[in-house]
């Protein structure tokens, strides 16, 4: 199994989150090649400010887990994650964030600049599916204006 593999099942979840007319953002966490967690943006459905993709994939992983910790676990996630997501992969010890497009306007690195915002230990791999994942956001906000 591939990181573009699993961009595409999170690219799936974002597709849902798009349908919801949700912001298109998706999520899926991985343990040794199987997906255990999933999650689409759902903040409009859940009146929630904080039910962003990454945030339900990882709650629902930790359910699966019965723990609170996942450093064996990869977070695939479409768009670069916000300052709050970034903050519960930290405290997650997730092992592994792999993200898509770079989100400028609410990434993490426009708040926290060039400050590692993840737990040390993790290895973070972006630009996966890129074009793909930064279209479906154009493609929303297009239809929003």
């Amino acid at each position: 199994m591939t990181d573009e593999y699993f961009m595409t099942q999170a690219l799936k979840q974002a597709k849902i989150a798009f349908e919801e007319d949700e912001v298109p953002v998706g999520a899926v966490v991985v343990i040794n090649d199987k997906i255990i967690a999933r999650g689409h943006n759902m903040t409009e459905k859940l009146n929630d400010p904080t039910a962003h993709a990454e945030m339900i994939a990882l709650t629902s992983a930790f359910n699966q887990l019965g723990s609170k910790y996942l450093p064996e676990a990869t977070l695939y996630v479409t768009i670069e994650p916000c300052l709050m997501c970034a903050g519960a992969t930290y405290w997650s010890k997730i092992g592994k964030i792999v993200y898509g497009a770079d989100d400028e306007k609410n990434g993490y690195k426009r708040i926290s600049g060039p400050n590692w915002a993840f737990h040390p230990s993790a290895v973070l791999i972006h630009g996966v599916l890129k074009d793909e994942c930064g279209q479906l956001m154009k493609d929303f906000f297009k239809q929003k204006r």
